[in-house]
């Protein structure tokens, strides 16, 4: 029996072969590739370890708010879409146990409902809570590592761990506790008790993201990482003057020069071309290479 078969008799997953992945990622970079959709950590159990035993790679994709996918994805996709019962968010905890699969949209309307102290650092960030703490996303106002009590993963044998968080196990956009081929399936959150200042100052923080950064257009939020804390990547682009460089249908925002953004029916050779001018201008320039924040397989 071929790992296709396998995986089909697996119940709470849909298998799509050679299917349309651009509404996958905030990008819209045109792709395809084979998709696995999970419902249940059971049936991510079972999955992961006929991957292994076939040699399949594979890429968890939650809201591509931080991703790119080439035009044709090799390695497998899978997307989590846990069932969560919303009543688990009607009241106030010490912490709260949630899927990976949560948008952190929903946590902030939570921070705003009971005024919790910390959630404001991931204000407007569009991603699942699995992504944000793969990446250990953030805005100015801190990062979303400091809020994480536990992690829970899977394994590509199948096996469900936890993972308490310590000081070391977040750095500057990264983890350092996922381990190959492992899936975060859902995390622990704390916060640090309630003030009803934070609604307003959530409130304050979304109308100085959307005055600042392009919100409405089609791009994967920042794109280079800030070489120095005093050096914002954006800031640098601006100062070479790229705002507003284009290729094909993609630009340098002329809102916030760290954020690409789709106009049409762009593709991955576009975006690896206007990547590749900025990082060289970068290096002619102020002799700094640019480090991606955005995610891209095979790179």
């Amino acid at each position: 029996m071929n790992y296709v078969d396998k995986i089909r008799e697996v119940s709470d997953l849909e298998f799509h072969q050679n299917h349309d992945l651009t509404g996958f990622t905030t990008m819209r970079l045109s792709s395809v590739g084979d998709l696995i959709e999970v419902r249940t950590v059971a049936a991510l159990q079972k999955l992961l370890p006929i991957l292994k035993s076939h040699s399949k790679k594979y890429l968890v994709v939650g809201w591509g708010a931080n991703q790119i996918l080439p035009a044709q994805c090799d390695d497998l996709i899978i997307h989590l879409d846990f069932l969560f019962d919303q009543n688990d968010l009607s009241e106030l905890r010490d912490e709260y146990v949630l899927p990976a699969s949560i948008g952190l949209n929903h946590l902030t309307a939570l921070a705003v409902r009971f005024g919790l102290k910390g959630w404001d650092v991931f204000t407007g960030i569009p991603a699942s809570l699995g992504g944000a703490i793969f990446m250990n996303a953030g805005t100015n106002l801190g990062e979303i590592g400091s809020l994480i009590k536990s992690v829970q993963l899977v394994t590509s044998d199948g096996i469900l761990r936890d993972e308490v968080i310590n000081s070391r196990s977040f750095s500057y956009r990264h983890n350092h506790f996922v381990g190959p081929g492992e899936v975060i399936v859902g995390a622990t959150l704390i916060h640090h008790g309630t003030d009803t200042a934070i609604s307003q100052k959530i409130k304050d923080y979304l109308e100085y993201r959307k005055k600042t950064q392009p919100l409405a257009t089609k791009n994967c939020g920042c794109v280079f990482k800030n070489p120095y804390k005093e050096f914002q990547a954006g800031r640098l682009i601006d100062l070479m003057g790229l705002k507003g460089l284009s290729v094909g249908g993609l630009r340098v925002s002329p809102k916030h020069a760290n954020f690409i953004e789709n106009s049409g029916n762009s593709n991955w050779d576009q975006f690896e071309s206007l990547v590749n001018i900025i990082k060289s201008n970068m290096d002619h320039f102020y002799g700094i290479e640019f480090e991606l924040e955005v995610k891209i397989p095979y790179h």
